[in-house]
């Protein structure tokens, strides 16, 4: 070959070898783009990169000989110097690989854009790992910016507290691209302009790590369109992303899988294969925070012959894991890496992020934090937005936050040091509940709600319910913290929250079939009442108890709570003991026991008559009713549920008028009235739709198929079994299964017209429906 430029000898080669530069790249690994810039004589290739090329090309040694002298530059090239500051990769790299496909788009298309600089902010909670990828990220491409790399930790987040000025900084690249220290200019704005123009042209790599905030990294952004900056920070840099385009990439933790795969890179795979019961536990109690990970390692890797299942008991059982996760470094101190990001704060904040550490469980609200702390709901929610830009905080899909488990340990511990008030934010956390648990029930009911006796504490924040929706979103927002802070409510001053909240929480899990909840809730508030020695508590807590397992099949419990609320119901006053025998008589109409369930049944009409409650009295017409049908008495069904109709709809409970049209339809179902009871099914339907019962529309639909069936609509019931089992299966009811496989049983009579009888009919009439009467 001729000598010539390397670019074209290059261009040559591959056409010789009948390759594309596509081809070329395939073979040798070399990106296509960087291929096309060494044609271009753009760039000249490193000496891995041109072995690389020089044996995919397959040429003989002359060849090789020219394009390897060809990739040496002919004449020395100006004086220049070309950094290469970016720190070491970590051998022990593992996992990111969404992260790293996110960045490695923004990297290829570099060299398409016009006019403008490609800025990256890399941000995080503190030891999430983001200058580990940031540098492993510029490791990578680095090929693409022949021009070099500058790097300067900024220690925004650092033990000493004093952050680098961004003229400092500018003065270190300046002395790194050659310029003499006599040339450097005084002035911070000057040196900003002198590093861009040293700039202009180039394609380098800028890494400003550990930034504190958008201002003290604006300033050392170079314009020129070849380069690529890469700043971390605990801070969110909206700012940065809004002035100047930079791409914000958000770093979680590791999954459990990543986190496994880095533990395995540092103490051996073989280690973690032996033990991978003990390595998960180890990982999780890590929170799978990558620098946690990374300590518990080095222990690890210190003690060869420790168990991974004995480090893990040992990591679990200790006083303070933040003490285990320690090192004599600052920098690799999981306590210290946090302490730096809190002390950042400003004193309100500090103060809140203390408070949030009450709340039970990693997710939480911004009404519930603001209740925990204290403060106005404006002001929690700037001081939530301040503690999630410094990534202490992280925010749900759904719009809730949450706390790491670690994070949570260390603001625990400064919540101590500080002497704050746990006491009070522990009430005012239980009394934000209660209120508004209160208040939710009071939306969702159609009977009257007691207003609750005592007025709530100071602070606490009370959500106005407009709707049905709004009432059953709060609940659904707040149960896992309900039954988390009653389950850490031991104090005798505070068990009383444990007996309102349970009774004021029951309408919505029975409404949404949330049986486990209602377990688990029933069973706090039992406790609860027996400490207190609280008979209408007891009664009641026991009562729902039974209820709740009666829905399940944990029928031998049940029996044992129904005597002990049969124990109650001498201490009860009237209303106690009329609610305790409806709901003694409700359990054994679940057990198939309806002469026992319509005997409580009439004893709790009986008392409820003396009580000039139109509203209670219309219900329990309709219980007995519902244990009249059961036992094959229709038309006393019908009658006694007829009964009922007018005062429910004078007193506008909506939620019992559905229940008794269910009854009258089923009652008329079984008399062979079949298009009367679709009548009562569809109102029915309409008003537990109007109450957002999702269970009992699963009920009646259930009921109306049966109807439809039987007249001769197959389709129409099978339509209505799937909807049963849409209802059922979206609030996790294993009923789910048997209302789907009606309908598919019915899926094959459409197109032959046919009616299903018999089987159907017969475990209907035979067994236990499960509304609440």
């Amino acid at each position: 070959m001729e000598r010539r430029t390397f670019g074209g000898l290059l261009r040559a080669a591959r056409e010789q070898a009948q390759l594309t530069l596509e081809g070329l790249a395939a073979a040798s690994g070399v990106s296509v783009r960087a291929i096309g810039d060494m044609e271009r004589g753009r760039s000249l290739p490193r000496r891995s990169t041109l072995n690389e090329l020089l044996d995919a090309l397959a040429l003989d040694e002359g060849e090789r000989r020219a394009l390897a002298a060809a990739a040496r530059p002919e004449s020395p090239r100006p004086a220049r110097q070309v950094p290469r500051q970016l720190p070491p990769d970590l051998r022990t790299f593992r996992g990111r690989t969404d992260a790293l496909a996110a960045v490695r788009r923004l990297t290829d298309g570099i060299g398409e854009r016009s006019g403008h600089a490609l800025v990256a902010a890399v941000g995080g909670m503190a030891g999430v790992g983001k200058t580990s990828l940031a540098v492993h990220w510029a490791h990578q491409v680095a090929d693409r910016f022949p021009d070099g790399q500058l790097y300067v930790n900024l220690r925004g987040f650092d033990p000493s507290g004093t952050a680098v000025d961004p003229g400092e900084a500018l003065a270190g690249f300046l002395a790194a691209l050659g310029v003499p220290g006599g040339s450097v200019p005084d002035g911070t704005e000057q040196r900003a302009a002198l590093f861009r123009a040293r700039l202009a042209g180039l394609r380098m790599i800028v890494l400003l790590d550990n930034a504190r905030d958008s201002q003290q990294v604006r300033q050392l952004l170079p314009h020129a369109p070849g380069c690529l900056t890469v700043v971390t920070s605990r801070t969110h840099l909206t700012a940065l992303a809004a002035a100047d385009e930079a791409h914000l990439v958000d770093l979680d933790l590791w999954t459990d899988a990543e986190a496994l795969d880095a533990l395995a890179a540092r103490i051996g795979p073989e280690r973690v294969a032996a033990e991978p019961a003990g390595a998960a536990a180890l990982v999780a109690l890590c929170g799978r925070l990558p620098l946690a990970v990374a300590i518990t390692a080095a222990h690890l890797a210190a003690q060869p012959a420790l168990a991974l299942g004995v480090a893990a008991d040992e990591l679990a059982r200790s006083r303070s894991r933040l003490d285990v996760l320690s090192t004599d470094d600052p920098h690799t101190d999981v306590r210290a890496a946090f302490s730096w990001s809190y002390e950042a704060l400003e004193p309100a904040a500090a103060r809140f992020f203390r408070h949030l550490t009450v709340l039970p469980g990693p997710a939480f609200s911004a009404e519930s934090a603001a209740s925990t702390a204290g403060e106005p709901m404006a002001t929690a929610r700037r001081l939530l937005r301040l503690l999630s830009s410094a990534s202490l905080l992280a925010r749900g899909a759904g719009g809730h936050f949450v706390l790491h488990d670690l994070v949570r340990e260390h603001g625990r511990d400064l919540l101590d040091r500080e002497r704050d008030d746990r006491f009070a934010a522990e009430l005012r956390l239980l009394d934000y509940l209660r209120h508004n648990a209160r208040g939710a029930v009071r939306a969702l009911e159609t009977r009257p709600v007691l207003e609750l006796e005592q007025p709530p504490t100071p602070g606490v924040v009370l959500v106005p319910f407009d709707s049905r929706e709004q009432a059953n979103a709060w609940f659904e927002q707040e149960v896992r913290t309900v039954l988390a802070a009653l389950r850490r409510t031991d104090d005798p001053r505070l068990l009383h929250f444990r007996l309102e909240l349970a009774r004021d929480c029951m309408p919505y899990f029975s409404a949404q079939g949330q049986w486990a909840n209602e377990i688990a809730m029933q069973r706090l508030g039992l406790d609860a009442a027996l400490l207190l020695d609280d008979p209408a508590g007891v009664g009641s807590a026991a009562a729902a108890l039974a209820r709740a397992l009666a829905e399940t099949g944990q029928g031998e419990e049940a029996d044992w709570l129904l005597g002990l609320v049969g124990h109650q119901l001498d201490r009860l006053p009237p209303l106690g003991r009329a609610d305790a025998l409806r709901s003694i008589g409700w359990v054994r109409g679940r057990q198939q026991r309806y002469e026992e369930a319509l005997d409580h049944a009439r004893r709790a009409l009986d008392v409820y008559r003396t009580l000039s409650s139109p509203n209670l009295v219309a219900r329990e017409l309709n219980a007995v009713g519902w244990y009249l049908a059961l036992l094959g008495r229709h038309r006393e069904a019908v009658a006694s549920c007829r009964e009922a109709l007018p005062l429910l709809q004078e007193t506008g409970n909506r939620f019992s008028e559905a229940a008794t049209r269910d009854s009258i339809g089923y009652a008329l179902y079984h008399l062979g009235e079949l298009h009367e009871a679709v009548g009562h099914f569809e109102i029915s339907l309409a008003l537990y739709e109007e109450v957002l019962d999702r269970y009992n529309q699963a009920e009646v639909l259930d009921h109306l198929a049966l109807a439809q069936r039987d007249l001769g609509d197959a389709r129409a019931a099978r339509e209505s079994w799937q909807r049963a089992a849409d209802l059922l299966g979206a609030i996790g009811n294993p009923r789910a299964a048997e209302m789907r496989s009606h309908a598919l049983a019915l899926a094959g009579q459409e197109t032959a017209g046919g009616a299903a009888t018999g089987t159907a009919t017969e475990q209907a009439a035979d067994g236990s429906p499960q509304r609440t009467p």
